[in-house]
């Protein structure tokens, strides 16, 4: 692949070289160079510096045109495979129902394993690369999908490879998830143990064997899974090599975080109900908590408490959540814009959290979420913009004019 120069760039911000995910004061600053140009060779960065300085020579040049250069938005929790949309329940929540209320009657994760179990691999995963594509050309460079919308040995298989065929397919850098505990299927409401039995003695062995997932995650929640069965599927999956991400303290105090911690997870997500106990917790562990705004909005549900995590000193990442059931949008853009406008937190910790931090909470961190030399070259440019702050005040605006996902122009 021919060396490529991207120049007239107005600002080339998240100019970082971070071992550790950014916390506290740390987060909010994001180093830059002005009116720069950036090196890319193969699918790595090879240097950057200030249009005052000769840039290299190049084999492809890519006029900046004065827009902002950031590294892609890095989305570390999502649910893109997925077999159709619920906007019916869309209109329930309108009308005043809950999401445990929901559930509770067949609709919300129930629904999307009946419509999965409908759904052969190959149409799953057509369904899922538009998505994948989609998402790409709005910024995101890397990105996390989770299984537990098949709640079978067969559906949450069937999941897993169409996340495997995504991995040998795109250019993204993408994760995979085990969530096999994401609920409890009908046939198990009343025998628990049965379903985790069968998690641990029958799914996660093919999962093992086959290479199927990074990651074990569980729904921590009242309703859901409590926390010592958490505990137990998340144990299951560490003894075949998966780390733990755990769904936490989305509807309750639900004892997730505690777990996270105590596991050593790599992030514990949601986050919307915290109390001092639970902040301190996390701010004195190594577990990453994952912020998704998006989800608590088409909820109506209050916002995560960002500011008291950052001040705390928090690891914090921001996602998508993107599913079809409570975050129906993969778009990193919002999820930045609506951080800043609803959970009070400046532009560069933002996009640091969507970036850096996204990238950790993926163990991504060497590899992606910042400009550095030797990453690779996951990058996008904006359109000619007043600020860095301007891309989330305008925030119904795509100000993206290009995306490169390993060096290369989508």
């Amino acid at each position: 692949m021919p060396s490529r120069l991207i120049y007239n760039i107005g600002q080339l911000a998240g100019v970082h070289v971070a071992t550790q995910p950014l916390r506290g004061p740390g987060l909010a600053s994001l180093p830059g160079i002005d009116n720069a140009w950036l090196l890319i060779e193969d699918d790595r960065i090879a240097d950057f510096g200030s249009m005052s300085r000769t840039p290299p020579t190049a084999g492809e040049k890519t006029d900046a045109a004065g827009g902002i250069v950031l590294p892609a938005w890095c989305d570390s929790h999502t649910h893109l495979v997925f077999a159709g949309s619920r906007e019916s329940e869309f209109v329930d929540k309108l009308k005043g129902l809950s999401y445990a209320e929901i559930n509770a009657k067949g609709g919300g994760i129930l629904n999307s394993a009946r419509n999965l179990a409908r759904t052969s691999e190959e149409e799953l995963f057509v369904m899922a690369w538009t998505r994948l594509n989609e998402l790409a050309a709005l910024g995101t460079g890397a990105v996390e999908i989770k299984s537990g919308y098949g709640l079978t040995v067969e559906g949450e298989l069937k999941m897993l490879r169409v996340i495997k065929k995504l991995k040998e397919r795109s250019a993204l850098a993408i994760k995979a998830t085990f969530l096999g505990a994401h609920t409890y299927p009908p046939e198990y409401k009343e025998n628990h143990q049965g379903y985790i039995d069968l998690i641990t003695n029958e799914m996660l062995p093919v999962i093992a064997r086959e290479g199927l997932a990074d990651y074990i995650d569980v729904f921590c929640e009242k309703g859901f899974f409590s926390p010592e069965e958490t505990e137990a599927v998340v144990r299951a999956g560490m003894a075949h090599g998966l780390k733990p991400k755990i769904h936490a303290n989305q509807l309750n105090l639900s004892g997730g975080v505690e777990v996270g911690v105590a596991l050593k997870a790599l992030s514990v997500d949601h986050l919307e109900t915290m109390d001092d106990t639970t902040v301190a917790t996390l701010a004195g562990s190594t577990t990453i908590g994952t912020l998704l705004p998006t989800a608590a909005f088409f909820l109506r549900m209050p916002m995560q408490p960002a500011r008291t995590l950052i001040d705390a000193g928090c690891a914090i990442a921001l996602a998508s959540d993107f599913n079809p059931g409570s975050s129906p949008s993969g778009n990193m853009n919002l999820v930045v814009a609506m951080s800043c406008i609803q959970m009070r937190m400046v532009p560069e910790e933002a996009i640091n959290a969507a970036t850096l931090n996204g990238a950790f909470a993926m163990s991504l961190g060497d590899q992606l979420g910042s400009i550095a030399k030797g990453k690779k070259a996951n990058i996008l440019i904006t359109r000619p913009v007043p600020s860095l702050a301007y891309i989330p005040y305008s925030f119904g605006t795509n100000h993206i004019a290009q995306v490169f996902i390993n060096g290369e122009p989508i």
